[in-house]
This record gives structure tokens, sequence and C-alpha cells, in this order.
């Protein structure tokens, strides 16, 4: 599970930087900023933390239950956006204000991730003046992110695909993000039985009947329409 919540946090980074490569250089400027104000900001609560209590609250089921709720509405804005532009919202004024919001939404669970990430380098750079890690964090993230945005923006130039790309890895946060809920904990006793042959052809034959049919009916109307 600590694994999955590690793949979770490094996508939500990830799936931010492909979202900041929509931006113009000087949003994505204003935006870098705000995450360097955050950290600098922030870092006198996370040298207060422990590892036991970071530990605790990963551990916790009901707060990793809010955490999962505030995953899915935020994927759920990222869908919007990427269904928005292939609806062709951008090009409709009516819908002027909510194409700049879903635009223009970067993620709060970010800031959670560089949060998480500033209480792991108060722990590794005990050494260090915590202002120093603080800033040395900061540029480190953010020399990090240029340096993304610039290589995804120059090997994924066509828009579409790193909209595909950004709607995949959405998704994907977003079935990690129920997976994290699990506990652990075996609520209801196992049965056992046997394989059910039967359904599980009844299933398959539905599937490839309704399969067929949306195949056969997409040719029709293809067809139609030419």
């Amino acid at each position: 599970m600590e694994l999955i919540k590690q793949l979770l946090m490094g996508l939500i980074l990830i799936n931010a930087i492909i979202k900041l490569s929509f931006w113009k250089k000087r949003q994505i400027g204003i935006m870098l900023l705000i995450y360097t104000a955050f950290i600098l900001w922030i870092y006198p609560l996370s040298i207060k933390q422990s590892k036991t209590q970071i530990e605790n609250f990963l551990a916790d089921s009901v707060m990793m239950q809010n955490v999962s709720v505030l995953v899915t509405v935020e994927s759920g804005l990222f869908f919007a956006f990427c269904f928005a532009v292939l609806m062709g919202w951008y090009e409709n004024k009516k819908h002027q204000i909510l194409r700049l919001v879903l635009h223009y939404y970067p993620g709060v669970l970010l800031f959670l991730v560089l949060f998480y990430g500033l209480t792991q380098a108060a722990f590794t750079c005990t050494g260090f003046n915590f202002l120093t890690m603080a800033i040395l964090y900061a540029s480190t993230v953010i020399l990090s992110m240029v340096l993304a945005i610039i290589a995804i923006k120059k090997s994924l130039p066509d828009f579409d695909l790193r909209l595909e790309i950004h709607f995949i890895v959405s998704l994907i946060i977003c079935i990690l993000g129920l997976i994290i809920t699990v506990d652990g904990n075996i609520v209801y006793k196992t049965s056992n039985e046997t394989l059910n042959f039967r359904n599980i052809l009844l299933t398959a034959g539905l599937f490839l009947l309704f399969f067929l049919v949306g195949c056969i009916g997409n040719k029709i109307k293809w067809k139609l329409t030419q």
C-alpha cells in the first residue's frame, strides 16, 4: 500500500507538469513562483513533523478516504478539461468562464505532494539549516519542473497527444485514489465457491454480442453519413 501511495504522489506531480505544458510561459512562471512561495511559507510547519506523525497520517483510513474524495474531484475537473477541449468549448464564447476555470485550474493535490516531499527532505538533511534546506528543495523542484515542461513540449509537440496522456494519467490517479482507501481489514467472510463457467460464458457471450452490434452499427452509420 505504501508503494501505491508513493506512485500516486509521483503521478500527481507528472500530471501537474503536463497540465502546465498547456499554459503560456508567463503563466507557467507565475505558477512556479506560487509553488516556491508555498514551500518557503510552509517549511516551518514541515520541520515540526515527525516520521511517526507522517506514517500515522498515511495509515489513517479516515484521512485517506478524505484524500480520496479530493483526488476524485480533482480528477473529475481534469476530465472536464479534456472533454471541453474535445467538444470545442474553446471556440465557443458562451462557455468562456467555464473554459478559463478548467484551463487554468492547476490542481491542489500538488501542494500536498510538495509538503510531503519537504518533510522527507527535512528528515534526510538533518545537518542543514532548515531555511537553507527549504530554499534548496524549492530550487530543485522548480528547476526539475521547468526542465520537465520543456522536455514534454519538445518530445510531445502535438496538443491532442498531450491531452490524451493528461486524460489517461488523471484516470490512473482516480483509480489509485480509490485503492488507497482500502485499510486491509476483512469485513465479510470469504466463501469457497467453484467457478461458474456458465455465467462466465454468458458474460463473454454478451460482451461479444454487444461488441459486434457496436461495430456493425458504426459501419452502417459511417456508410449512411458518407
